[in-house]
């Protein structure tokens, strides 16, 4: 490939500018204590709904628990199906909370480093 040249003038710009950028101290300071943003791939969502998944969680905790008991007393089949249906979902959803404690936790001790 072609390399791109610069002429005379512009090479004298470029040093012009370095020069002056390295007089600025108050950028050399930005620029030393800068760090790069973690990686988002959501938008930052509102605390409510921060933490909708998390009661979601909660409620089919509950909701299991109370089917055992139901369907231990009753030892009705529906009540059975019921709960191992909603002990699965509870399950799913403690582990997604997992991975997403995990992933902040990665991406706020890469930001420490």
């Amino acid at each position: 490939m072609d390399e791109a040249r610069l002429s005379a003038h512009e090479r004298r710009v470029l040093a012009e500018i370095e020069e002056e950028l390295d007089r600025d101290a108050s950028l050399a300071g930005l620029l030393r204590t800068m760090r790069p943003a973690p990686h988002r791939s959501a938008p930052p969502v509102s605390g409510a709904r921060r933490h909708l998944a998390s009661l979601g969680v909660a409620v089919l905790g509950a909701t299991t628990l109370a089917l055992l008991v139901l369907a231990v007393v009753t030892e009705a089949p529906v009540l059975i199906w019921a709960f191992g249906i909603v002990w699965v979902l509870t399950l799913a959803g403690m582990l997604i909370l997992f991975v997403r404690w995990m992933r902040r936790r990665a991406a706020a001790s890469r930001a420490d480093e």
